[in-house]
C-alpha cells in the first residue's frame, strides 16, 4: 500500500515541477521514447562521420553503479543553487 501512495505522490510532484526538468538531446536513459539502440545509433553515426575525415578514439564508461556513489549532500547543494523548490 505504501508503494502505491509513494507512486501517486511522485506522479503529482513530477506533474507540478515538470517545467523544471529539461534534458539534453544526447540523453537516452530514463527518457520516454529512447533506448539503448538509439544511443548506439547516434554513437555509430558520429564515429562514422569522424572516421571519414580522420581517425577516431572511442572510450566507453559503464555507469551502472554511478548513482550508488553520488554524494547526495553535494547534489542537494547544487539543486539549491539552481533554485529548485525545496519541496521537490
Amino acid at each position: 500500500m505504501s508503494r502505491i501512495i509513494s507512486n501517486v505522490c511522485e506522479h503529482c510532484r513530477l506533474k507540478k515541477f515538470q517545467s523544471l526538468f529539461t534534458t539534453s538531446r544526447s540523453q537516452f536513459g530514463f527518457k520516454k521514447g529512447t533506448s539503448c539502440s538509439h544511443a548506439i545509433r547516434v554513437v555509430r553515426s558520429t564515429v562514422d562521420k569522424i572516421i571519414r575525415r580522420n581517425t577516431a578514439n572511442l572510450c566507453a564508461i559503464d555507469l551502472l553503479k554511478a548513482f550508488d556513489k553520488v554524494n547526495l549532500h553535494a547534489v542537494n547543494i547544487k539543486l539549491m543553487k539552481r533554485q529548485i523548490p525545496n519541496e521537490l
